[in-house]
């Protein structure tokens, strides 16, 4: 059976105070157990071998009738009954013990008639010391803990600073914004270490420059593709307009047209890709834009008001994504064909079989279109970036019933 271990989603910051605060507990404490046990060993040990020294001469002067020194006695009152046990048995012993209420050192051995000869030493002074040790360490291991957490908690904040640094310039890069930068300085300067994060930050600027030069290379082929074919294609109109009138002509009319147009939309999108479009705002009531958009588009539509409503926006790039998806849904979709307006929101929808995969997993991608359908992939896209340049949301999903469904979401305080 295999065991799920569950998962700690905590800040690299607070998993770096923990660590530390785990490890220099642990390290305190078993300095301090070193230090206590040895410095105990140490007392005691001294403590111990005064104690039997004085056993030493008090046995000496017991045996040879000599009054005792004082502290020694024949089974004095006091004495623990396990080292009288000892002593009784024929061997010598020590033991600490709380004797009127002071610590002390007691050492033991055998004496005439089962009795027990003891000493004993007072063991107040070193208990104190001990004390005062103990206390010394506790206090020197907070000290050192909450020292070593505020140099690591800095250490820390400085790294993880850096680090969302350069996760907020990666957002913005991916957002759009492809002249953001990290420009973290160890990176500019070779004589400064060069850690972790410098790399990857040096990293990111490094794609993020290749990124905008691509991008803006294609840009700029775009651009002049469509600016090349303007001249062109306005002659190819006016001689096509000299055609005789048949069926031929009207199949050549009918294909530069077209191109006109995908130039004109190849046109519109390098302006978009360059960010710099700018609004000319204007107080719009989004039932009647809605009637004239469907109007313009000549296909059987219907214009639902459920609440009406009036934003600052820029009316011809509001009717551009309308009209696009209006377009879309009579081009790709099936009727009904239905323009609903709620509020600052528009939804358009078909009846057919809704948009493809790739379209809701990734957006509208240029020059691709399903099954065969007629068009190159463009007016969604441009439905997009107009939606963008208004400050507005344009998503796309399916509805249960079946059928495309584009929400256009505009933003209630103006464009």
């Amino acid at each position: 059976m295999r065991l799920s271990l569950p998962r700690w989603a905590g800040t690299l910051a607070t998993k770096a105070a923990v660590f530390i605060t785990v490890m220099c507990c642990a390290l305190t404490a078993l300095l301090g157990v070193l230090v206590h046990v040895s410095v105990t060993n140490q007392t005691v040990g001294r403590a111990r071998t005064e104690a039997l020294s004085r056993l030493t001469d008090a046995t000496t002067a017991f045996e040879a009738g000599d009054r005792l020194m004082p502290g020694a006695g024949v089974d004095p009152p006091g004495l623990p009954g396990a080292l009288r046990e000892l002593a009784v048995g024929g061997e010598r012993g020590t033991m600490v013990a709380d004797h009127e209420g002071r610590p002390t050192m007691w050492a033991a051995g055998p004496a005439d008639g089962g009795q027990a000869l003891a000493v004993q030493v007072d063991y107040s002074q070193q208990a104190r010391t001990i004390d005062g040790l103990d206390r010394a360490i506790l206090w020197s291991s907070a000290l050192a803990i909450g020292a070593t957490l505020l140099v690591g908690a800095l250490a820390v904040t400085r790294v993880t600073r850096r680090l969302h640094t350069t996760a907020q310039v990666a957002r913005r890069i991916s957002g759009g914004d492809l002249d953001a930068r990290v420009d973290d300085p160890r990176t500019k300067d070779p004589s400064r270490p060069q850690d972790e994060v410098a790399a990857v930050a040096s990293a990111l600027d490094s794609m993020a420059g290749s990124l905008q030069g691509k991008l803006q290379a294609e840009q700029r082929f775009t651009a002049d593709v469509a600016h090349e074919l303007r001249t062109p294609l306005t002659g190819l109109h006016a001689a096509a307009e000299l055609l005789p009138p048949g069926r031929p002509t009207e199949l050549v009319r009918d294909r530069v047209a077209a191109l006109r147009t995908l130039t004109e939309d190849l046109l519109e999108i390098s302006r978009l890709d360059t960010g710099r479009e700018r609004l000319d705002v204007d107080t719009e009531r989004l039932g009647a834009l809605a009637e004239r958009v469907v109007r313009a588009s000549g296909g059987r539509t219907e214009v639902v008001v459920l609440r009406d409503a009036t934003v600052e926006t820029d009316r011809r790039r509001l009717e551009r994504v309308l009209g696009n998806l209006v377009a879309n849904a009579h081009r790709h979709g099936r009727g009904p064909v239905s323009v609903t307006v709620d509020g600052p929101r528009v939804t358009v929808r078909d009846h057919g079989d809704g948009y493809p995969e790739y379209l809701l997993e990734h957006g509208p991608q240029r020059f691709r279109t399903e099954g065969g359908a007629k068009g190159h992939g463009l007016g969604l896209t441009i439905a997009l970036g107009q939606a963008e340049v208004l400050g507005a949301r344009l998503t796309f999903a399916n509805a249960q019933e079946g059928g495309a469904l584009a929400t256009l979401s505009l933003p209630t305080g103006g464009a």
